[in-house]
């Protein structure tokens, strides 16, 4: 079995990337580092760097070894702090969800924060894909989704829908396929899945957003409205989002002919058990959405 202490040691290095560097981070003497890697060189059996002077680059096994190595370490960590305290109010959550279900479960889980201090919300907004990754790899606990996952290592079940809005500058109506042509497009990183899923079910000109020129791009949830506010284009957002955005009288929302909604599922990772901290995180954001 590998020695878990020494394979603290390598994959602190790695990514520390530095001897000096690692060694102050876990309070050894630089000494005591390269006497880890050489042990652990020794009990796996192969070479796991290739030095070059004061640096050093992985060998294939020790690129293996890192990638394997840390999701065991993180594993470990995460069960050592189970069984030391598995309190439904107390501890660290890390959560991440793309932006729009996000402003409104951040809110809420503050508020559950504020109720019990001793429980710690680490809330990221990023990307389906990028959430997905997190959860797999352990990065998050719990991932908040507006498609279902793809990644085996993850279990999921829908807990909500939210609808999908057309919003225009203040001036418009009712926007037609010319009138969204000569707007032009804001996008954002969910547009073309947002707008293909709208834009195909209300308008028989659209066949791919591309067909639409792009006027702008804000990756930032609270901003992509901004440009619309100020006539610059049109976007498609889930309802959460708009509700958020602290400029309403700038902007008009379309409740179009053929309403359409995106699932929000909730997913973690298929081998690891839930906390009852995070099964409270959970319970909570299903309450709040279905209420």
């Amino acid at each position: 079995m590998i020695n878990p202490t020494w394979l603290n040691t390598f994959c602190t290095l790695v990514e520390v990337n530095h001897f000096t560097q690692t060694a102050e981070r876990l309070y050894m003497t630089q000494s005591g580092v390269s006497q880890h890697i050489k042990k652990l060189e020794q009990q796996v059996n192969c070479a796991l760097l290739e030095r070059h002077g004061k640096q050093f680059s992985l060998t294939p096994q020790g690129q293996n070894l890192y990638q394997q190595g840390s999701l065991l370490l993180k594993d470990w960590q995460f069960l050592e702090q189970q069984l030391k305290d598995d309190s439904s109010y107390s501890g660290a959550v890390k959560i991440q969800s793309p932006g729009s279900c996000g402003l409104k479960f951040y809110n809420q889980l503050l508020a559950l924060q504020s109720e019990h201090k001793e429980l710690i919300i680490d809330y990221r907004f990023a990307p389906n894909v990028s959430v997905e990754q997190a959860v797999a790899n352990h990065s998050a606990d719990i991932g908040f989704l507006t498609q279902a996952p793809t990644f085996s290592e993850l279990t999921s079940h829908k807990i909500s829908q939210e609808p999908l809005l057309l919003v225009t500058p203040a001036g418009i109506n009712m926007p037609n396929w010319q009138t969204l042509c000569e707007l032009g497009f804001i996008a954002h990183p969910d547009a073309s899945h947002h707008a293909q899923l709208l834009l195909s079910e209300n308008y028989s000109e659209f066949e791919h957003i591309d067909q639409i020129r792009r006027t702008g791009f804000s990756n930032q949830i609270s901003l992509i409205l901004e440009p619309v506010s100020l006539g610059l284009g049109f976007t498609v957002l889930p309802a959460h989002a708009v509700a958020a955005f602290n400029k309403p009288a700038l902007i008009k929302t379309h409740h179009l002919e053929c309403p359409v909604s995106e699932s929000i599922y909730v997913c973690h990772h298929r081998n690891r058990p839930l906390a009852k901290r995070m099964n409270t995180v959970i319970e909570l954001i299903k309450a709040g959405v279905n209420s």
